[in-house]
């Protein structure tokens, strides 16, 4: 059985990039050091506050 978790993840969504996209993709992961679900999370959450959503009481990683 996998490593048990306190907050799973089971929703997966995938996308389509250009190779263009993908290349500065990798320039943000080696720079941060950062997984690629780690850096849309955070997108998503600049994504989110921009536009008025503000996340109460979640823990995220």
């Amino acid at each position: 059985m996998g490593k048990m978790t306190e907050n799973p993840r089971y929703n997966v969504i995938s996308m389509r990039i250009s190779e263009t996209e993908h290349e500065y993709l990798k320039e943000i992961m080696v720079k941060t050091n950062k997984s690629v679900s780690d850096i849309m999370r955070e997108a998503m959450r600049g994504f989110a506050k921009r536009y008025g959503h503000e996340e109460q009481n979640r823990t995220t990683s």
